[in-house]
């Protein structure tokens, strides 16, 4: 038995749906059972999302606001007064300002843009940048992928007779901004068709309106804000990530070519990951550790050198910033275990001093992987007596949504459900602590804070193939609302089982199933390596790729994670250092069964804690489903069958079987062996063993330990005395049958155990095991 690490849950489909895709549009059941479970259930709708490049974008007067926008913009230009494009430093923020950047560009409009420094000014519009901005002569300000929560500065920017147009994405506060216009599909009474566009999607929306035509050549600027930002890959997104991610593939931008250059995926057929594991992350780089304006210098630049020298600084820049999170999270981790464990906390929320608040919110994620639980990290700082923090949370905690409860003392935040961003002040920490804790007691239950995996479909390996994954990637881009879908493949049976990587860190399988066979495999996941036996059976969550290899390609399963549902078998009998095997078992579930008082000693136990168990001492064990490990072997098999009465439902039983004399192959002496040492000792009357015993076991092959053995057994049966080793014949003996004698059965019954025990196969083993696991859940039910 091995328990998944996520619960997993999967919601029934409807099969006439099924086979009416499958009918329609000669799709295999496995595509036409992943549309109807994302809900294009209809032929129609299942058309529209697998040839979305015949979509066509909405038109973006449909955005209220849009028309006071476009119109502003256009007098501006006109008028030649000084715009200026307010954006954000992160990957949504550059690539929205790049795209305001080129619609300027060739609208010749006289503007400039700005990017806030995240250290010094934090998130936002803010009323110093406004300042400096009507010094500086500009008339209208524009912001990208924020300010729809920027209230004050709306005020200082009609303080100071600057237009002010907002341009954002991010959900709408109760009160919005005083401005010019706001564009947002968020915003209150906004009807536009699709509420889930990125800031780049809000900017590519003005650029389409503004240009009053498409602008296609700013796709593969507006897929990278798109997939960084994790907004919901379907509708118009599904178009722009789609057709950007071609884009990007044939993309001569001299930004672009340099970034992929030092991604190392110049050479690759690009996806959706490429963007949001590779490229994205670099840009967020710049903004989290630095400034990040040289990313919209990387990507709005005609220089290839240039574009190539500020790509590796980037790239620097993210290394560095791997660095700082692997050091901030192994910080976060030891406050949480050493002053606010989880079993204290629904919500996390810790904070330090001079944390980089650039990557707070990667910690978080982290923190959230590790415990499960939603989680905010601050970074203070004690001159301006103000905390920083990123937020993130898990399923069924609406973080912006429970945040909005304490705007009191939180003056600036913003966010989604899932994430968040906030300014607050740090005595006002605990406060925030207690009061997040309190309402998520009040929704979340201990379910809750398991890990869920949300499984799309049930196959079987026959119906895995080169094909049918072929046919699955009608299906990518993949991400938020439209993930990579996650495949079970039920009751298969591990063939084979190995660790591989260069620390063994990895894990490979070959999964059999009904003649079908499939490669696993799963990464980090080499510890379960030594959590399942050879040829059990499971069940695995993952997903499917192609293993392309020295111009063979075959279909693989990318291993997430396994539950096993029957008890497992570990035969550890040729095991060595079985000490250091046992130490590895959970001390909770350990359970130790001897049968002889020596054998802890022997197999260098003593320091070894658990349940120790023998018949002689056996207690009925309290851990529910323990790993039980036998030692050694008992004298007979009713014993072993004893220690089942105080151990119930074992999920894991380990063979040990420890023995250091084999009965089995020592030969036992016959019958004929026994009349005729009987007849020796008749014919010489007497037999002094000590002086004569090796003498004998030579003259007739035997060893002298068996003369040992046949002479304790007549006297057990008290057919001989002995006296100083003087072995003399009963005058009148009983008749006895040999295996009257305790020694006799001993030897047969311990060369009955070891063939039981020691020396079956692990087949004929798990078979006993069954029966008596068997018998004691009859048991059980007739009890009950």
């Amino acid at each position: 038995m091995l328990k998944s690490k996520a619960r997993w849950k999967l919601e029934s489909i409807d099969d006439r749906k099924v086979d009416e895709l499958i009918n329609d549009l000669h799709v295999p059941p496995l595509v036409a059972s992943l549309l109807v479970k994302r809900g294009l259930d209809t032929v129609e709708a299942a058309e529209q999302f697998l040839h979305i490049d015949k979509k066509e974008y909405y038109d973006p007067f449909l955005l209220s606001g849009m028309e006071e926008t476009v119109e502003r913009i256009h007098r501006a230009i006109k008028n030649e007064e000084k715009i200026l494009v307010f954006g954000d430093y992160d990957a949504d923020g550059v690539s929205s300002t790049t795209v305001m950047v080129y619609a300027l560009q060739q609208l010749k409009a006289n503007f400039d843009y700005y990017i806030p420094n995240r250290f010094t000014e934090g998130y936002g519009p803010n009323e110093k940048a406004f300042r400096l901005a009507k010094e500086q002569g500009y008339q209208l300000i524009v912001t990208v992928d924020t300010g729809i929560s920027a209230v004050h500065e709306a005020e200082v920017a009609k303080e100071l007779e600057i237009d002010f147009i907002v341009t954002d994405h991010h959900e709408a506060p109760p009160i919005l901004p005083d401005a010019y216009a706001i564009v947002n599909p968020k915003k209150p009474g906004c009807t536009y068709p699709f509420k889930g566009l990125a800031g780049v999607g809000v900017a590519f929306k003005v650029a389409h309106a503004l240009l009053k035509r498409v602008p296609v050549e700013l796709l593969d600027i507006v897929v990278i804000g798109t997939i960084a930002d994790l907004v919901p890959l379907v509708d118009e997104n599904r178009l722009l990530a789609k057709q950007g991610i071609q884009a990007l593939q044939h993309s001569n931008r001299p930004g672009i070519r340099a970034l992929k250059k030092v991604c190392n995926i110049e050479d690759q057929v690009l996806n959706a990951e490429h963007v949001g594991f590779a490229i994205g992350p670099r840009i967020n780089a710049a903004g989290r550790l630095a400034h990040a304006a040289p990313a919209v210098e990387l990507l709005t630049t005609s220089d290839a050198k240039e574009a190539f020298a500020i790509a590796e600084e980037i790239d620097q820049l993210n290394k560095e910033r791997q660095s700082i999170v692997n050091e901030m999270t192994k910080e976060a981790i030891e406050i949480v275990e050493n002053e606010f464990p989880i079993s204290d906390n629904h919500v996390l929320l810790i904070g330090k001093e001079g944390w980089n608040p650039g990557v707070i919110g990667i910690v978080a994620s982290r923190l959230v992987e590790k415990y499960y639980r939603p989680t905010i990290i601050l970074s203070y700082d004690s001159e301006t007596g103000k905390a920083k923090g990123s937020a993130r949370s898990i399923e069924g905690f609406d973080m912006f949504e429970n945040l909005s409860e304490s705007r009191d003392i939180l003056p600036h935040f913003g966010g989604h459900p899932m994430a968040a961003g906030l300014t607050m002040q740090i005595e006002d920490v605990d406060q925030l602590r207690q009061r997040l804790h309190a309402q998520a007691e009040a929704v979340l239950t201990s379910e809750d804070f398991i890990p869920s995996s949300h499984i799309d479909v049930v196959t079987s390996l026959d119906h895995i193939s080169l094909d049918v994954i072929k046919q699955m990637e009608q299906l990518a881009p993949y991400g938020v609302a439209n993930p990579t879908p996650k495949i079970m493949i039920k009751d298969v049976v591990v063939g084979q089982s190995r660790r591989i990587g260069s620390d063994e860190n990895h894990l490979k399988l070959v999964f059999e199933q009904n003649n079908a066979k499939l490669d696993g495999i799963g990464f980090q996941l080499g510890h379960l390596y030594d959590e399942m036996t050879t040829n059990v059976t499971l069940s695995a969550v993952g997903t499917l790729s192609v293993n392309e290899w020295n111009g063979h390609s075959k279909p693989q399963f990318m291993l997430e994670d396994i539950a096993i549902e029957e008890w497992q078998l570990f035969d550890w009998r040729n095991v060595k250092n079985v000490h250091e095997k046992v130490e590895q078992i959970p001390e909770d579930r350990r359970v130790l069964v001897t049968f002889s008082e020596t054998t802890r000693a022997k197999l260098k136990l003593e320091q070894v804690s658990g349940t120790w168990i023998s018949p002689s001492t056996a207690e009925q064990v309290e851990c529910e489903h323990p790993f039980v490990v036998f030692l050694d072997l008992p004298l007979v098999e009713e014993e072993m069958k004893q220690i089942f009465d105080y151990i119930k439902n074992p999920e894991r039983i380990y063979t040990v079987f420890y023995h250091e004399e084999s009965h089995y192959f020592t030969s036992s002496p016959s019958r004929e062996q026994f009349k005729w040492y009987y007849s020796f000792l008749k014919k010489k009357g007497e037999f002094d063993i000590r002086k004569f015993g090796e003498q004998l076991a030579k003259h007739k092959g035997w060893s002298k330990n068996t003369v040992e053995w046949m002479t304790k057994v007549f006297f057990e049966l008290e057919f001989v005395t002995i006296n100083n080793g003087i072995i003399s014949l009963h005058p009148n003996p009983s008749k006895k049958d040999l295996l009257d004698s305790k020694t006799y059965r001993s030897k047969i019954e311990q060369a009955s155990i070891e063939n039981q025990f020691v020396y079956s196969s692990y087949y004929e083993l798990k078979l006993w095991f069954d029966d008596m696991l068997s018998r004691q859940s009859t048991s059980k039910e007739t009890v009950n």
